[in-house]
This record gives C-alpha cells, sequence and structure tokens, in this order.
C-alpha cells in the first residue's frame, strides 16, 4: 500500500471512530469531541485531494477551478446561514479545505513531473470522487455549527492543536499531509491559527 493509499485508510478509520462519538458541541467544559470530529472529516477531505489529483492528471485539467470553487463556497454560505453558522466563518473554512487540497494535488503534481505517472487508471471523478466531496460538504457542515461556540474562546487555537495530537496519535497519520492538514483547520479558531502546531 503507497503512502497516499496508507493515508486516505487511517482517515477513515478515524472518521468512523470519531463518528461513533457522541456528537456534542464544543463547549468551553473541555470536552472536545466536535473538534476531534471536524479534524476527522477534513483529513478525509485532504485524502480525496489524491484521486482528485490523478484525474486532472489523466485527463489534462488544471488543479485550479476558479468557476466550481466559487460555486462550492457561495453554496456552502447558503447552507451556513440555514443552520445558524456564520456564512463567514463557513466560506474561510471551506476556502482553507480548498486551499489544502491544492496543496496536495500541486506536490503530487511536481512528484508525477519529476519521477514517475501515476499507474493504473484515475477513479472518475463525476461518479466516485465528487459524491464523496459532497456528502462531505454536509458533513462539514454540520460539524462546524458544533465548533462555532469554541471559536471565540481564548483558548481556542491550542485546543485545535491538542484535538489535532491527539488525532495524529490514534490514527496511521501521514506526516507528509501535515502542512496541508494545518492550512485545512486555519480558520477553525476566530483569531486564527492552530495552536503550537507545525
Amino acid at each position: 500500500m503507497n503512502r497516499s493509499s496508507r493515508f486516505g485508510a487511517s482517515c477513515a478509520l478515524a472518521l468512523t471512530a470519531c463518528v461513533a462519538l457522541a456528537p456534542v458541541p464544543a463547549v468551553a467544559d473541555g470536552d472536545d469531541t466536535a473538534l476531534t470530529n471536524l479534524i476527522a472529516l477534513a483529513s478525509q477531505r485532504l485524502a480525496l485531494a489524491e484521486p482528485v489529483a490523478r484525474w486532472k492528471w489523466a485527463n489534462h485539467q488544471a488543479i485550479t477551478d476558479t468557476p466550481r470553487e466559487n460555486a462550492l463556497l457561495a453554496d456552502v454560505e447558503k447552507r451556513a446561514a440555514a443552520a445558524n453558522i456564520d456564512p463567514a466563518f463557513a466560506r474561510a473554512f471551506f476556502q482553507d479545505q480548498i486551499d489544502a487540497s491544492k496543496d496536495v494535488q500541486n506536490a503530487l503534481f511536481a512528484t508525477w513531473r519529476s519521477t514517475q505517472p501515476p499507474e493504473g487508471p484515475a477513479p472518475d471523478l463525476a461518479t466516485s470522487t465528487r459524491p464523496q466531496l459532497d456528502r462531505l460538504t454536509q458533513s462539514l457542515v454540520t460539524s462546524l455549527a458544533r465548533v462555532q461556540p469554541l471559536r471565540t474562546a481564548d483558548d481556542c487555537p491550542s485546543r485545535v492543536a491538542q484535538s489535532l495530537a491527539n488525532w495524529k496519535s490514534l490514527t496511521r497519520y501521514d506526516s507528509a499531509h501535515a502542512s496541508a492538514l494545518t492550512r485545512a483547520l486555519g480558520h477553525v479558531c476566530e483569531t486564527g491559527g492552530v495552536g503550537a502546531t507545525g
């Protein structure tokens, strides 16, 4: 199993484990289940950057798709408003997901250019990968509603950092994606940042 596959498998296991926990709001009582759940979902979304990149490579498509990105952000703002989530928060969070995914895709493209292209057929974007991304979008919006009360807490960045560290310790985490995952969590807190993570 290659590194990308291991990363995807560990993300899926982490998501299953986290979703099994009772979803509760992240409040000032120290229960950060909602944060861990959000990290697991963001990680699973990031794992899908690899099949997206494989399809784009095989079909000679650019990594950046501005019209689709803008459509996603507009849709997320509508979903957020309907769920009593600050639309600006949701937009910033999903912009981070897009940027983190493109970081991984660009790194994969660079590797494939300098070594060898990926082997085998690419997963179909329309019928396979995008439906997974769509399901994750709704799950992430739901998760943002649970995390939103924590955003303004003084210790929010440190709690995100601790939750991220705990999540990494419970999964077979691929450290090659560390910076992309940190970027994906950059606007969870109102003040930005992910504590002391690198």
